[in-house]
């Protein structure tokens, strides 16, 4: 339980971090993400969920 309360710290460290650093690109990204096709959100929504467990699998391996 621990260490998903970390990677939720993390993934929202890492977020904050982006919008602070660079505020413009992100509000780009965000309008160009909406004018994509759901099932292109999906797609790629998926093939991160599938990097993002294969990296934890990987490091819980060690």
């Amino acid at each position: 339980m621990l260490e998903i309360l970390i990677a939720v710290g993390l993934l929202l460290f890492i977020e904050g971090l982006l919008y602070t650093i660079f505020p413009g690109s992100m509000k780009k990204m965000l309008n160009s993400m909406r004018d994509l096709p759901e099932q292109k959100l999906r797609i790629g929504g998926l093939i991160f969920a599938i990097i993002g467990f294969l990296i934890i699998a990987y490091i819980k391996k060690f």
